[in-house]
């Protein structure tokens, strides 16, 4: 079901007098094959790709990074820095990527299918530039998409067969801000299919449409959430920005299980539009990156405001005049003084993990930060509460997202359709959710509404609270465990607690990386009050500039035995 056309690119890279580059097309290295040293480029315009954090590639062989744009660290910032003085152009870091899809993609199977405009997008944005009228700090920045997230030129099937026919009627409006904004959509990433919200026992990172995705840490270890394969693909830099949803935890947990930044934002921050829902009341798309600023930096976009709305013309410096902190974006060694930050621990994430929040609570005192026990409250009631409160939303949003499309028209027929169609059972056969959801009462239903309200004040009054009382800036908890064994038969060992008060509540929430348990990522989950979006974010880059802990993974086939890792 994988569709690609990167051969078919690479050959109008080669022919184009726009740039060069590429493994064969002088100029320009492309990132290395594992264990190969990656070319040299005397133009300066070259980009590559550190393997291990600049030490060792995947199959361990040393080779430090070229002289050009290393793929692994870069920022936004320093891209456009580089495309403002002729050192670097989209096209030929459009194709950088594309040529990354097709060699390390293979790996991990997190990418469905690359645009075939991509690299013409590119060139619209190197045109753009070369006439003064550079659109935002995403402009010319490649930017992958959740198979969820409507376009008008690709399919958009949420992993489901039953949506692999002809592509939406039109784009999500966020896609049309990443296009007015300049951005170069490379592609639409797997996901978890029906974002998770199908079957009672699901593998994070499956779906008919695109098979299983692997965390690329280790490879035979789960990517977490139904933003698997936006998460996964970061990892492994095949793009420099992606876009994840979340209903709870499918943006934080898959970013921090695969090592990279993912911000779930405050309700209705990022228009919902064209994007195949669980819960209005909860869903939301965010950024994906390997560092806070580019994630601030598509926020910025994603949200319209200030000097980066779309279609502005001019970029006064390299972050596009946006009205962004300082803290946020020359993160130093202060960045932390004075902070008071809340350590939710959930030693039932196991041990590993709780001396790891030790630790990492050590370096965030030495920095000069308060960090204070908490347990916020009601979180036995919200788990009682969301799933039943979901299951009739999931039934009124899904039939009102089905009208839109070609293909099962309501719930009941995509029931069906599953039940016809053995390509949909190859890993899991169940849908239970599903058939709860079609027995599920309305949303009309005096029960669910009382059941909503509950969550909502709850969910809120557990930060609130929790914030009130001891004076924090922000609460910190893991975001994940270690990654578990991928295992069809068995499906996930996800039980995480962390992300539910913001996801319920419509809150911020931010998954930095923490460090590592053996070679398996977790992340570092940071929750503040409604539309604090900004002040998390700024938190974040401080917290982050830190603990420093992202390294480059190293494709592991296995490590270790059991599940937990």
């Amino acid at each position: 079901m994988r569709q690609r056309s990167v051969a078919t690119l690479i050959a109008v890279v080669a022919m184009s007098s726009l740039f060069t580059g590429l493994p064969g097309v002088p100029g320009l290295p492309g990132a290395p094959i594992p264990g190969a040293r990656a070319a040299d480029s005397d133009s300066g315009a070259g980009v590559g790709h550190s393997g291990a954090g600049g030490a060792a590639s995947p199959t361990g062989a040393h080779h430090p990074p070229g002289p050009g744009v290393d793929l692994d660290t870069v920022t936004i910032p320093e891209l456009q820095a580089r495309m403002a003085d002729g050192s670097l152009t989209a096209a030929a870091l459009t194709a950088a990527y594309l040529r990354r899809i097709e060699t390390f993609d293979p790996k991990i199977n997190a990418v469905l299918r690359t645009d075939p405009t991509a690299l013409r997008q590119a060139a619209a944005s190197d045109a753009r530039r070369r006439n003064g009228g550079v659109r935002s700090p995403l402009d010319g920045i490649p930017v992958l998409l959740k198979d969820n997230v409507d376009t008008r030129d690709m399919p958009t099937t949420a992993g489901s067969l039953a949506l692999a026919g002809s592509p939406p009627r039109t784009d999500a409006a966020l896609v049309t801000r990443l296009r007015e904004a300049g951005a170069v959509i490379l592609g639409k990433t797997n996901l978890s299919e029906w974002a998770n919200f199908r079957a009672a026992k699901p593998t994070s990172g499956w779906s008919a449409v695109g098979g299983q995705t692997s965390n690329p840490y280790v490879l035979d270890r789960n990517p977490c959430g139904s933003s698997a394969g936006s998460a996964a693909a970061l990892a492994a830099s095949l793009a420099q920005v992606a876009i994840g949803t979340e209903t709870d935890g499918s943006i934080v947990c898959p970013a921090g299980m695969n090592g990279v930044v993912g911000h779930k934002p405050s309700l209705g921050l990022v228009s919902g539009d064209g994007v195949v829902p669980i819960s209005a009341e909860q869903d939301t798309a965010g950024p994906m990156a390997r560092n806070v600023i580019d994630a601030a930096l598509t926020l910025s976009v994603l949200r319209g405001d200030g000097t980066s709305r779309p279609g502005a013309h001019g970029v006064p410096h390299a972050l596009g005049g946006l009205p962004l902190p300082d803290e946020l974006t020359h993160p130093g060694p202060g960045g932390l003084r004075g902070k008071r930050i809340g350590l939710w621990r959930l030693p039932s994430l196991g041990p590993e993990v709780d001396a790891l929040m030790t630790r990492t609570a050590d370096r965030l005192r030495s920095a000069g930060a308060e960090v204070v026990p908490v347990t916020p409250p009601y979180q036995e009631r919200l788990a009682q509460l969301e799933f039943p409160a979901l299951l009739s939303e999931f039934h009124r949003d899904i039939d009102a997202y089905l009208a839109t499309r070609n293909g099962p028209r309501n719930l009941a027929e995509l029931i069906e359709f599953n039940r016809t169609h053995p390509a949909e059972r190859t890993c899991f056969a169940g849908q239970e959710l599903f058939e709860q959801a079609l027995a599920a009462p309305p949303t009309t239903d005096p029960g669910y509404r009382a059941m909503r309200a509950e969550l909502k004040d709850l969910s809120r009054r557990s930060l609130d609270e929790t914030m009130a009382a001891h004076r924090l800036d922000a609460i910190a908890a893991p975001t994940n465990p270690p990654a578990w064994t991928t295992d069809c038969g068995r499906g996930d060992n996800d039980v995480i607690p962390s992300s539910t008060p913001a996801a319920v509540a419509g809150y911020p929430s931010l998954s930095v990386p923490a460090g590592f348990v053996g070679e398996l990522p977790v992340g570092l989950l940071l929750m503040t009050g409604d539309r604090q979006d900004t002040k998390l974010l700024s938190l974040g880059a401080a917290v982050e500039h830190r603990l420093k802990a992202w390294r480059a993974p190293r494709y592991l086939p296995t490590v270790g035995t059991g599940a937990s890792g």
